[in-house]
Order: structure tokens, then sequence, then C-alpha cells
């Protein structure tokens, strides 16, 4: 009897004290994550730098670089604010876009609480022409802990990056910034704001840009074209800020661009019922040589943008839909409801396309080379095991070519983007691409696949690498790609205010 009480004590008093261990533990953790995203204060061109040095030339340069801590303007450094756009005579064209605290009524009826731009959410489409110079001032109403922004997938100089504490202060209460940069080549991006992104894009502080040809150059003038721009603002899911749907006009023999831009944080994965299509570019980039498909799924990651060309059928209707977005099909034309069949290879962009004549890159040998592994420790998201602010930078000099391993080791899809940069995608699992050239600003990676990358460090600066899930960001996915000699006198942290992940 005496033993029956004594287990019966121990389980009373065992199972709570395991319980306040676990709940300690998990506080712990979590005020740990909270402390690697939310410093004190943190200056991205040099934290943990010596922990990125990769051969003897680099720990030279370190010893150079060690005084600049305090200084953005340190003899033999560059500040990232001095890195501007260069003159040019190109047509300039000005946009104005104001942050606000919104109440948005959406089509289906229903009130949402929302931060915007102009007043909408997504905010305007900003349409210019290859070469144009951009002029976009941004006005800061009423966001208290301030706002940026990103232009997501444009390779800007570094001041123009719109990323706080890294490139600039965030744009306070009654506060404005004007943003300047020369438009690249035709193609689709978007922006967003760069200060707590995760929280700020969430309520809806981002848009389209698209870039047009620029004027006498070859472009197809009988296809037409439509932005599709995918968003989670809160509980809802928009398509170009509809509760339902996109129709879209056509008739038989019409053809279409559509240009999806997947702007949440999940992987979106795309069919086309009805007609066969191409997929002409990713992320802005055309294809080469882009294969007519049918009964293909195409996956489109956090911050990805694929442009599809679509024929409209004899029967006079296409529906291009998500199952993760199944109240907002695009439809394209009218007339017989399509077939739907369930499933569909899924694209793959390995052997899509034709390679292009006398490539140089696949002999191209890297100067650097960087292994990154994206994955989860406990309730981090992690990068080599470890999380923003611990992460060691990688550090490139102007003009090196870098190899960059990519692999997914768990934790979920994570679509890795690098800013200021486009890559190329060499091979995928050790399979090299035998298609077209791809060129990316945001690969979507799944867990067990290995991807090797190109990239050519052609853009001084001081840039942000992280998953594009950017809850996965807020929760440590977050990096640094540095070149020598380049300062900043901004800081990442509390004491500034500047939380560019959060």
């Amino acid at each position: 009897m005496t033993n029956r009480k004594n287990v019966k004590r121990l389980v009373y008093i065992a199972i709570p004290a395991m319980v306040v261990l676990l709940i300690g533990a998990a506080l712990t953790i979590y005020f740990w994550q909270m402390r690697l995203q939310k410093p004190v204060e943190m200056n991205m061109a040099h934290h943990q730098m010596a922990a990125g040095m990769t051969d003897m030339a680099d720990m030279e340069h370190m010893e150079h670089v060690a005084g600049m801590e305090n200084s953005s303007a340190a003899e033999g450094g560059v500040s990232c604010v001095s890195l501007t756009a260069p003159d040019s005579s190109a047509p300039i064209r000005k946009f104005d876009l104001t942050a606000a605290r919104t109440t948005l009524k959406l089509d289906n009826g229903k009130a949402v609480e929302a931060w915007t731009f102009n007043g909408s959410s997504p905010g305007p489409e900003l349409r210019v022409k290859e070469g144009d110079r951009v002029v976009v001032t941004l006005h800061n109403k009423d966001i208290e802990d301030g706002v940026t922004i990103h232009w997501h997938g444009i390779e800007v100089p570094c001041s123009q990056d719109g990323i706080a504490g890294v490139t600039q202060d965030t744009v306070p209460p009654g506060g404005e910034f004007t943003y300047t940069f020369i438009a690249p080549a035709p193609g689709t991006y978007w922006y967003h704001s760069h200060q707590m992104s995760s929280i700020q894009v969430g309520k809806g502080l981002l848009g389209a840009m698209i870039v047009e040809p620029k004027e006498g150059s070859e472009s197809d003038t009988t296809t037409s074209e439509t932005t599709a721009l995918y968003q989670q603002l809160g509980s809802s899911m928009l398509v170009n800020g509809s509760t339902q749907g996109l129709a879209v006009p056509g008739r038989p023999g019409d053809i279409v661009r559509l240009r999806l831009i997947n702007s949440g944080n999940e992987t979106m994965e795309f069919h086309v019922d009805g007609a066969p299509f191409r997929v002409v570019a990713m992320d802005g980039h055309d294809l080469h040589e882009p294969g007519q498909l049918a009964d293909t799924m195409v996956p489109i990651g956090a911050g990805q943008r694929y442009d599809l060309l679509i024929q409209v059928p004899a029967t006079g209707k296409v529906v291009v839909g998500s199952p993760s977005a199944k109240s907002l099909p695009i439809t394209i034309g009218s007339g017989s409801e399509p077939h739907h069949s369930e499933g569909g290879q899924p694209f793959s962009f390995v052997d899509y396309g034709t390679p292009s004549p006398n490539d140089p890159i696949p002999q191209v040998q890297p100067d650097r080379h960087f292994d990154l592994e994206l994955g989860q420790t406990l309730f981090v998201k992690s990068i080599n095991g470890k999380a923003f602010g611990e992460i060691p930078p990688m550090i490139v000099k102007e003009g090196d070519h870098v190899s960059i391993t990519v692999s997914n080791v768990g934790g979920g899809d994570h679509p890795f983007h690098v800013h200021g940069h486009v890559f190329r995608v060499l091979s995928k699992n050790r399979v090299a691409l035998r298609g077209s050239p791809v060129y990316l600003d945001t690969l979507l990676t799944k867990k067990g696949e290995t991807y090797e990358l190109y990239l050519e460090a052609d853009n001084p600066g001081l840039w942000m690498v992280h998953c594009h899930n950017l809850k996965h960001a807020s929760m440590g996915m977050s990096m640094m790609l540095n070149y020598e000699g380049i300062t900043t006198p901004y800081r990442v942290g509390t004491q500034s205010g500047n939380l560019p992940d959060l």
C-alpha cells in the first residue's frame, strides 16, 4: 500500500514537473528566436564576417575591413548609400505610393482591415518600359512601425533595395523616401514592404510591376495580356483584390499571356483546362523555345512569377486554377465548361525548352563556392543549422563567378530568394539542365532537393538572401550576400526600429 502511495505521489509530482519543463523549454526557444529576429542593434555589413571567410585571401581582407564597424565611409570602404542609379537620358516614369491603414470592402461584402498602397491591396500595378528611369516616392501616412518598398526581382542599386536597417531606415508615419532605378529587362515583377515583411505583406502592402519591351523592339502585338496577383490578405485569399476569381475576355484563336504572381507564403500549383499552353517566362526571364504542355501542373513558389501563353480554343473557354485557391479561377473567353482532370504531371524545367546556342556559362569556373542547407532546428527555420544574425554572410568581390549549392533538408517548401541578382540554375539533384537556360531570383525547393546555382557578382552591395515563405524568414531563414568593402550607416534592431524580416 505504501509503495502504491509513493508511486501515485511520484506521478502527481513528475507529470506536472515535466509539463513545466516542456513549457519552459518552449518559452526559452521562443524568446531565443525572438532575440535573433529582434536584436538590439546589428550591422549587416559586418556581422559574423570572420566565420564567413573561405580562404586566406578572405582572412587577409578581414584585417582590412576590421576597422569599418562604426563607419559607413571608412577609408577603402564604399557606403551602400552612395550606390545609386547611373545618369540616364531615358524617359522618366514617376509614381507616388502612399501606405496607409484602410478598411477595404471586398467584393463578397466582407470588410477587412488592411494596410494599403493608394487605398487598395494589391496596390496599383506599375507599368514601365525597359530602360525607363523609374522614380517612386513612398509616403507613409500612418503605419506606426514604418514601411519600405522592396522591388522583388529587379536588380536595383544597393541604396534602392528597400531593406530596413540595411539599405535605408524604415520610413516613419509622415515621412517619405524616393526610389530611383532603371527598369530592367521586360518581365513580370512585384513590390512589397520589407519592414516586418511577414506582417506587412500579409496585411496588404504589395503590388505588381510590369516591365514592357522598349519602343521599337520585337514584341507580339497580337497577344493580349493579363496580370493575376494572388495574395493572402488576413484570412481572405484574393486574386487582383477579388474574392471571386478573374474573367479575361478572349475569342477563339486569341493568344493571351497570363502573368501569374504568387505573393503568398505557400506553394501554389496551377492547372490549365481547355487548351494546351506554354511556360514562356519564369521570374521575368524568357525561356528558350518553350514547348507546348498539356495535363501539367505548374508549381509556383512564394514570390515566384510564371508567364503562361494560352491560345483560346474553338470551344471558346479556358480555365486556369489552383487547388489552393478553388474559389479564384481565371476564366479566359466564354463557352462550354472545359473538362477538368485531377492531378497531371508536375512541370519540370530540367528538360523544358531547348539550350541556347554557344552557351558559355556551363564552362565557367567559379571563384567562390558556398553550400547552404535550408532546414529546421527545433522551432527555428535555419540555414546550415543557424538562424538570422548567427549565419555567416556569403562574401564576394565584384566580378566573381559564384557557385551556390542549395539543399532543402526539411521544414517545408523553401523558395530561395536572392536580392539584387539573377542566378542561373545549373542542375537539380545533380542532373544538369538539358533544356532552356533558367534564370531566376526565387527558386522553389522541396524537401530532398539539391540545386547548383550560378551567380555573377556584378551588383556591389549588401543583399539579403532568404526564404520567401516570409514566415520562415521571420523564424530565422535569412542571411546576407555581402560584397567586400561595402558598408552601411544603417542598423537592424529594436534600437533603430528596423526589423526587415520580422
